[in-house]
């Protein structure tokens, strides 16, 4: 069942249940009521004639004559009442009947105890009246001289009488009913249309999303669950949208390193490959069969390193490797890396200076935090031609910061974004130059600077230059560590 029939239904129900709550409450207030006047109005009326009975033994008299009876009946038909009239023995008097009619003896006993009896239905209740072809309704009064029973009265009236008022009340209810009804089913319909048009809304834009496109977004007009359901769904898609967008990008970058890779293990292959058969088939001569060999071996050593790369930034991201932490002079350091790294800057044309104190403390893995600072610099000098780079260092509260600057070709904010990333390069033509990017060495050292539970930073600007910054904090102080 569609939701907007069930909102339907239950809006219906709710009105129906509640108009017979109300309805049955009602009616049966009115019935109460209708039968309390009635038999307080019988009361009143055999109270009256009691005492007229009552007066007429004081004068010597032993009941009320037919003939005044007579003209009472006369009187209460008016009223649409009926009377019957007991003696002391429980037997009838008045009307005359053929029949000899007396009252059950539970009933006269009650009676003789001055008790009153109402009886609601003489057809539907055992009493001294039997079966009958209009139900009646009334009471039966007992007359007392002192703890004496000297008589009853029976006064009733119809019971269709009675109940005229409970009849209108009924009518009124299924009227009320039907109004209340059409009146709920035109707001329910309303409310329903109201409610699931919301739905609705949320459901076309479910099913946009799942066919791709993420630029849905629901308008908010109310504050109710299905505005803030709305809400979540649009912060949901903004999310999405921007997950798809770092797939996608994910997806050109890892596309671009395999090509990269492709090419750079190509490109010594071939090398190899073309040396190999020259020695093979001795079309290199004897005096350069040296310079050859030197070349595989350096072709060699770029493959290894490519694929050492790949794994060491596994095994990194996967936190396999087990930091070997001390405390140790980080100036020493420093000055090896420039000095490892001049031959690489002095083919670039670059000039590698270095700030640092004779002391500087510091508490990591001697050999990752030179990996980490190796590829600083190379990258400086990859992205410098003709310009300065400088080594910094320093101490600060609980720990050391390093800063490799450089005023090279420098960075966009977009790839700043990415720079960390596995696979990304600011650069993408320098790997066909033959530089060697490779698109691993600032994923490795983000990586290992989180191990060591500590920061790296990048500013940048667009032919500027760019400084990165890692900050090693000090035993007891690490932070930004990965799990």
């Amino acid at each position: 069942m569609k939701l907007i029939y069930q909102h339907l239904l239950s809006f219906l129900l709710i009105i129906v249940t509640t108009v017979s709550i109300i309805g049955y409450a009602e009616i049966k207030s009115v019935t109460a009521q209708s039968y309390e006047q009635n038999y307080r109005r019988m009361d009143d009326y055999a109270s009256s004639l009691g005492e007229l009975v009552a007066n007429d033994q004081k004068n010597g008299t032993i009941m009320l004559n037919s003939e005044f009876l007579d003209q009472l009946q006369f009187v209460l038909r008016g009223d649409d009442l009926h009377l019957h009239i007991f003696n002391s023995q429980g037997m009838q008097i008045y009307p005359k009947s053929r029949r000899l009619l007396r009252l059950k003896g539970n009933v006269f006993a009650a009676l003789s105890h001055g008790e009153e009896i109402h009886i609601r239905n003489n057809n539907e209740e055992k009493s001294y009246l039997c079966h009958t072809k209009n139900s009646y309704t009334g009471v039966i009064v007992p007359w007392m001289r002192g703890h004496k029973i000297v008589g009853a009265i029976w006064l009733g009236s119809l019971v269709k009488d009675v109940e005229r008022p409970i009849d209108t009340a009924k009518r009124n209810l299924i009227n009320a009913l039907i109004i209340a009804l059409f009146v709920g089913l035109i707001m329910s319909a309303i409310l329903s249309y109201y409610s699931t048009n919301k739905i609705n809304r949320l459901s076309r834009a479910i099913k946009k999303v799942r066919s791709g496109n993420f630029d849905v977004q629901i308008k908010q007009k109310g504050n109710d669950e299905i505005d803030q359901l709305a809400a979540s769904f649009n912060k949901m898609v903004r999310a999405l949208k921007e997950y798809n967008q770092e797939v996608k990008s994910q997806e050109k970058r890892r596309d671009q390193f395999m090509a990269d890779a492709a090419h750079e293990m190509r490109t010594p292959l071939t090398t190899i490959n073309g040396i190999l058969e020259g020695l093979q088939y001795d079309a290199i001569p004897e005096e350069s069969k040296p310079k050859s060999i030197d070349l595989m071996r350096r072709e060699t050593k770029r493959l290894i390193r490519l694929v050492n790369e790949n794994l060491d930034y596994e095994k990194i991201r996967n936190n396999q490797i087990n930091l070997s932490k001390t405390q140790f002079n980080a100036s020493k350091v420093l000055e090896d890396v420039i000095i490892q790294l001049k031959q690489n800057a002095d083919k670039a044309n670059d000039q590698l200076k270095i700030e640092v104190p004779s002391e500087l403390p510091i508490y990591a893995d001697r050999d990752r935090l030179t990996q980490i600072v190796v590829n600083l610099v190379q990258n400086a000098i990859q992205f410098t031609t003709n310009g300065h780079i400088l080594l910094s260092g320093r101490r600060i509260t609980h720990g050391t910061k390093i800063t490799v600057k450089d005023d090279g070709i420098g960075m966009n904010k977009e790839q700043m974004k990415y720079i960390f990333e596995r696979f990304f390069k600011a650069d993408p033509s320098r790997a066909r130059l033959g530089t060697g990017e490779s698109g691993l060495g600032l994923a490795i050292v983000s990586s290992l600077v989180k191990q060591h539970g500590g920061k790296v930073s990048v500013t940048s600007e667009m032919g500027q230059g760019a400084q990165f910054t890692i900050t090693i904090y000090d035993q007891g102080y690490e932070q930004y560590l990965t799990k």
